[in-house]
């Protein structure tokens, strides 16, 4: 995949979005070494098999060999997209003023006469492109929904980390929990004899805690709002997602529903694990 297109258009934001779809990304690859890149993929025995590069104008006069490089490509066997990203003038101007970048061409000129030619330098790779977004009413989470979307249908619909996690109150939140439930008003097993030496993963301790109405009540609107979040977080470009369900001790409420969370969500196709953080505490 060859990323190209205006300074300012996000460039950057779309290396990242292949980046996180499992593709090695490089950055600002001068055109003359793609040959040589795509050799080193040959000799990777398919470890390589994803390659994401961004070749830009601040390539300088190297950046004219880039049709070059792709005939060579060609006549290597290579499969190739061009992805290019727009945005118009006025839009390219706001944003290099709001960040403060210098553009790449800034020594010619304004920032403007800058853009004008860029655009001009950069026609004939815009017209070979495969993909062309303009990304100037698009936020970066919304270029990056869209590269998800057109380039990883299947895999963007569960393309995110799910990372369960029980614990108890008495030992603190979990710092990089997401999203935070607080089950300690469940009937605790804790105040059952037979019970209390026994944690969240043994069977009569799960029968216990599931056994009661509140519980099915509490369970059920629990899967309702994790399942309607986790698809607006991917939405939003999140990567990965931290779950913590807390009881007093994290040994026996949360463990039991952290457990029953991890099967929903397997069973859905996410990729999913659980961290029992404080079972094994005193």
């Amino acid at each position: 995949m060859l990323i190209t297109g205006f300074s300012g258009a996000g460039k950057s934001c779309a290396l990242h979005s292949f980046e996180d779809l499992g593709y090695f990304s490089m950055d600002n690859l001068p055109p003359a070494l793609i040959p040589k890149f795509a050799e080193l993929c040959i000799q990777s025995a398919g470890k390589l098999s994803c390659v994401a590069l961004v070749c830009d104008i601040r390539g300088g006069e190297l950046f004219h060999g880039l049709f070059e490089a792709l005939d060579r490509l060609e006549e290597m066997g290579f499969n190739y997209e061009v992805l290019f990203l727009d945005a118009s003038s006025e839009e390219l101007v706001r944003r290099f003023k709001e960040t403060r970048r210098r553009h790449p061409l800034a020594e010619r000129g304004t920032i403007i006469a800058a853009i004008q030619e860029e655009k001009k330098l950069l026609e004939n790779i815009r017209g070979k492109a495969d993909m062309l977004i303009d990304t100037s009413e698009l936020a970066p989470a919304d270029l990056r929904e869209k590269i998800n979307r057109f380039y990883a249908p299947k895999k963007w619909e569960k393309n995110i980390l799910l990372t369960i996690i029980s614990f108890g109150y008495k030992y603190g939140l979990p710092i990089d929990a997401d999203l935070v439930f607080d089950v300690r008003f469940l009937p605790n097993p804790h105040y059952v004899d037979s019970l209390r030496s026994l944690n969240g993963t043994d069977p009569a301790v799960k029968q216990y805690v599931l056994k009661w109405a509140i519980t099915h009540r509490f369970y059920q609107k629990l899967v309702d709002i994790i399942v309607f979040l986790i698809p607006c977080y991917i939405k939003e470009g999140k990567p990965q997602l931290a779950i913590a369900v807390g009881c007093t001790g994290g040994k026996h409420r949360s463990v039991v529903l952290a457990n029953e969370l991890l099967q929903l969500l397997k069973d859905k196709g996410y990729n999913v694990r659980v961290e029992h953080r404080d079972m094994l505490k005193p």
